[in-house]
């Protein structure tokens, strides 16, 4: 695959998500649709959005609520695209939110891999390829990033780090679309800074690649450690997302 086949296919994916078409993320003109449940959405959406805000950094795609759609609308075409997904701007949002109790919750960005520079890297530590068998006993909280335990039967494929026999690191991907699969990395705090995380993000990627299946890496945008790991591992930033969720569910996340 190409990095434009690679970008094509996200942008496919994403247009499932949003309930839109995959052109709407090239057009330098923002698009509001209102959002709706799909079947072959990603696994871990829960659908239909209230309002959700993608970019691939050449318009907006607001997937919306029929309810919010012109405050949304609105925000959107006032703003620089960039200072939508940004404080101060995003007060805004959240204030003409406040009377339909709900606000901004969601703040991520993702990564794709860049064919010109993707490889797999090596770190001191013996590497291995595993299948759901392999790490079915592994569901502990020091890999909870690697593996979900709510979603074992997405769980697909995993490259864990060995001393000796001590699994210290465990990349690994949950298929969250038919065409997608989503990378999370744990590495044990004594074993960090070692070039672990790259080594096994960048092998299961090619893992991935090699089942002609595309792999993607989310992380907070503050999340620094991760954005690190993400570049050093051969993935690029592709798109960001902003997402809107009930006052409750928010405050449940906070407890």
């Amino acid at each position: 695959m190409t990095n434009k086949d690679i970008l094509n296919i996200a942008m496919q994916q994403s247009a499932i998500d949003s309930n839109c078409d995959a052109d709407d993320f090239k057009s330098t003109e923002n698009k509001i649709v209102i959002s709706n449940k799909n079947p072959n959405a990603r696994k871990y959406l829960e659908l239909p959005f209230l309002c959700d805000l993608t970019s691939y950094g050449n318009n907006i795609v607001a997937s919306v609520s029929e309810e919010l759609s012109e405050i949304v609308s609105g925000y959107i075409n006032k703003y620089q695209m960039e200072h939508c997904f940004e404080t101060p701007n995003l007060h805004v949002l959240i204030d003409k939110l406040k009377p339909f109790d709900m606000s901004v919750c969601f703040m991520a960005e993702y990564f794709l891999p860049d064919m010109n520079v993707i490889k797999r890297l090596e770190s001191q530590y013996k590497t291995r390829v595993l299948e759901p068998a392999d790490f079915e006993n592994h569901y502990l909280p020091q890999w909870s990033n690697a593996l979900c335990e709510k979603r074992k039967h997405l769980d697909r494929l995993a490259v864990g780090a060995f001393d000796n026999e001590k699994l210290v690191g465990l990349a690994g991907c949950s298929a969250d679309c038919d065409s997608m699969w989503q990378i999370g990395i744990d590495v044990l705090p004594e074993y960090r800074k070692q070039g672990i995380a790259s080594c096994l993000t960048s092998k299961l990627a090619m893992e991935i690649l090699s089942r002609e299946i595309v792999p993607f890496y989310c992380c907070a945008w503050s999340n620094i450690k991760s954005v690190k790991n993400a570049i050093k591992s051969g993935l690029r930033p592709a798109w960001v997302q902003v997402t809107v969720k009930p006052n409750a569910f928010i405050s449940n996340m906070n407890k």
